[in-house]
């Protein structure tokens, strides 16, 4: 049953003033840093992460992924360490934004909304290559099976022009991980507003203001491993 616009997704609003008062948006400077990822750029750019994307610990982190989308930290954990790997800040304790650049580490072949490293700029968002992404979502919401079929799509599509295409273990389970992600964030696993998606990839903004409310119960590993294998299972 597709998921209504209502209720269970409308927002309690002292939440959504918290996030929209003490976490405004604001677009990046020329100065500051961003990644090749549109959650971390998204609090940096509400101000959960250091808005310059500079010497970002771990605590920041793992902090600032709970604070603004209910992220359980033991989940945060794994990814941090990884981040922590690409540091070239001189302090192996911190990471720029930037840092997250390097193919092979969290970025990969196949984005959903960026170039392959091979083609220059693995960094940005790619309108060309988001717009085949979100040419999968019909409706108001997006069901497992079309994020799915999305996803395929954008490794085939990738396979096809880049002559080092890598796709490793660990990379697919990014790459699920990445789809099951914004099903759970931006709706319940089964189904997500694909407004807020489109937002949250657009713009790099969290849609605290359009309704957008963190999970009332932390997001825990168990959830993301379920809504991936289910993503995994679309033909």
């Amino acid at each position: 049953m597709r998921l209504s616009l209502p209720a269970a997704l409308c927002l309690a609003s002292t939440v959504a003033s918290f996030a929209v008062d003490d976490h405004p948006w604001r677009a990046p400077s020329s100065s500051d840093h961003r990644s090749p990822c549109p959650l971390l750029n998204s609090l940096a750019n509400h101000g959960f992460l250091p808005r310059s994307g500079r010497n970002i610990t771990s605590e920041e982190l793992i902090g600032a992924l709970s604070a603004s989308i209910n992220l359980d930290p033991s989940v945060a954990e794994g990814p941090t360490a990884l981040a922590l790997t690409t540091s070239k800040t001189g302090n192996p304790d911190t990471f720029d934004l930037d840092n997250l650049d390097q193919h092979g580490v969290i970025e990969h072949d196949a984005s959903l909304s960026r170039a392959d490293t091979v083609f220059g700029d693995n960094s940005s968002l790619n309108l060309t290559i988001w717009n085949e992404t979100k040419s999968f979502f019909d409706g108001e919401t997006i069901s497992v099976s079309e994020a799915g079929k999305a996803r395929i799509a954008r490794i085939r599509s990738s396979a096809a022009i880049n002559p080092q295409f890598s796709l490793l273990e660990g990379d697919q389970q990014s790459s699920l991980f990445e789809t099951a992600f914004y099903l759970i964030v931006f709706g319940n696993g089964t189904e997500a507003r694909t407004s807020w998606v489109n937002i949250f990839f657009e713009q790099e903004r969290l849609p605290y203001a359009e309704g957008y409310t963190p999970a009332a119960t932390p997001i825990m590993i168990e959830t993301l491993l379920d809504v991936a294998g289910k993503v995994a299972a679309v033909p």
